[in-house]
């Protein structure tokens, strides 16, 4: 164990996860006050400044006491100690306004910016539904289901499946799971679900039996040949395509979903508009009997 994790697992969680605040603020916003840290937490301005003293002794040369701001500001050999700073860490954070789930924040904004989601259709379950869904995983029972399927050739509503894993696409929740009707694994879309009982009866297959799960592929993307040098640009630096291609590892089973999401065009001849559709697919042969059903 290194030094570092050593630090980290001798520190309550509680006080982890005031530590990665305070650390995050200051890198982010540029200072870190008393008054920041209380409000966030709902502490008094004296254990907020116990806290900001030993973030202080335990990372020595990372935050500057500024007189000018009444606050800590980062020092120009600043390192984190304690939270993780990448942007896909920390963008959910601002934007869900957390410094903690369940946190005392009301209408503050703990980090003093504003952001805000999409306000698509929430497409969830009943509670009921999905704890029952979420103690089959568990237990490793199956589950008999009433669902609502979209597609023509799913005529039963009832069903029994043997669920393994849930599946966020960004705009909505699936259960991955073997059905025993069609024996084969399929994904179910949560807020399809009319109802759902956990039985009394060991599931039989697991995720290791679910190749298409188990193993991924990696999606070859590039800028569409429809857009400019300029666009084209702007979309690698998006990105972060290398050579012009954007390469992305995905389950076999989820392939469909990410071209989807992307809005890649599929096309064989790449002929869908480039302005709605910015991205093409690379390596179509490689993943179409992953994906034959999202491919144009």
């Amino acid at each position: 164990m290194s030094s570092k994790e050593k630090l980290l697992a001798d520190i309550k969680w509680a006080t982890l996860q005031r530590l990665r605040y305070i650390e995050i603020m200051a890198f982010y916003s540029g200072v870190v006050t008393r008054s920041d840290v209380a409000k966030a937490f709902g502490l008094s301005d004296a254990a907020a400044t116990k806290d900001l003293k030993l973030y202080t002794d335990l990372a020595p040369d990372n935050l500057v006491y500024r007189h000018s701001v009444y606050g800590f500001t980062p020092s120009a050999g600043f390192v984190a100690m304690f939270a993780d700073l990448e942007p896909a860490s920390v963008l959910p954070l601002v934007a869900a306004n957390l410094a903690v789930a369940g946190g005392p924040y009301g209408d503050d904004l703990v980090y003093g910016v504003a952001a805000e989601f999409l306000p698509l259709p929430g497409r969830y379950p009943d509670r009921h539904v999905l704890a029952q869904i979420i103690r089959g995983i568990k237990s490793r029972k199956r589950v008999q289901v009433t669902y609502r399927s979209l597609s023509t050739r799913d005529g039963e509503e009832h069903r029994i499946i043997e669920p393994h894993a849930l599946v966020s696409t960004g705009i909505r929740w699936h259960v991955r799971g073997y059905n025993l009707a069609t024996y084969d694994f399929r994904d179910f879309v949560l807020s399809r679900f009319e109802d759902a009982r956990l039985l009394d009866e060991d599931a039989e297959s697991s995720a290791d039996y679910d190749d298409d799960w188990s193993e991924a592929v990696v999606v070859h993307l590039a800028p569409h040949p429809g857009l400019n040098d300029k666009q084209r640009l702007g979309i690698n630096i998006d990105y972060h395509a290398v050579d012009g291609v954007i390469e992305i590892p995905v389950r076999r089973a989820l392939v469909g979903y990410l071209l989807q999401r992307l809005d890649v065009d599929t096309t064989p001849d790449q002929s869908l508009n480039p302005r709605k559709h910015q991205l093409v697919l690379l390596n179509r042969d490689e993943i179409e009997q992953f994906a034959a059903w999202a491919l144009s």
